[in-house]
């Protein structure tokens, strides 16, 4: 993995690199994080991770072996993380699902989506019961697919996502706590967001919500232990 890919794969997980200077033998490149860590990424193509934060690092980076202090690896030789799976909460707009269903088997992920799953003989919440347990992270598309109000005011009249978004949306933060769960929030006039619990991750998009919230998407992916190719972005 060259040093321009590093910290490219660096700046979508959200760390800083604080430094870069010239290895002492002139073999490569230091790049000391905001989190702690050291990167030293070699001219050849590897790269090993030292200091504070090391294993985090490591899982972001990708890694093959353990080399005395720290982990070599190359871009050929990274190991396939075991986070692989993404539950995903829609509502009615087909072309926002479909686009997010694209981006994330593109990112080599395989998105757990209800209505494409067998049924197996489950009842609704079974089979969203089992499919949650399945994955590490769950991903809400909130569309402004309903309106509503409070009784007798109708001119609070708002968009809102689908009572089994919201509904889905609480057994992801139940199962896999906020950190785990981001929700990407089409924006329109007056669009409610499906929760106002704090602490939730919000990405806005209005259209293209490949090109809007892919990036932000990715970073919270990486920070969860998900490794996406930054070419695949």
């Amino acid at each position: 993995m060259e040093g321009n890919n590093v910290k490219e794969v660096l700046s979508v997980a959200g760390i800083a690199i604080k430094s870069e200077e010239r290895l002492g033998n002139n073999t490569g490149t230091r790049l000391r994080l905001a989190n702690g860590a050291i990167v030293n990424v070699f001219d050849n193509g590897n790269f090993n991770v030292q200091g504070k934060n090391k294993e985090k690092t490591e899982e972001i980076l990708g890694k093959s072996a353990v080399i005395g202090g720290g982990t070599t690896s190359t871009v050929r030789e990274v190991n396939r993380p075991e986070r692989h799976k993404i539950f995903v909460v829609y509502g009615h707009e087909k072309t926002s699902r479909d686009q997010l269903e694209a981006m994330v088997r593109r990112w080599g992920f395989e998105p757990l989506i209800l209505d494409q799953l067998p049924t197996e003989g489950q009842t609704v919440i079974e089979k969203l019961e089992k499919a949650i347990e399945e994955a590490n992270f769950g991903i809400v598309l909130a569309t402004p697919d309903d309106e509503g109000f409070r009784t007798g005011r109708p001119d609070e009249k708002a968009f809102r996502a689908r009572q089994n978004v919201v509904l889905e949306m609480g057994m992801l933060l139940a199962k896999l706590g906020r950190k785990n769960v981001a929700v990407l929030l089409k924006t329109q006039e007056k669009m409610e967001r499906p929760s106002d619990i704090q602490g939730l991750i919000y990405i806005p998009f209005k259209e293209d919500l490949a090109k809007e919230a892919g990036v932000s998407l990715a970073q919270a992916l990486a920070s969860c232990g998900y490794v996406i190719d930054i070419k695949k972005l």
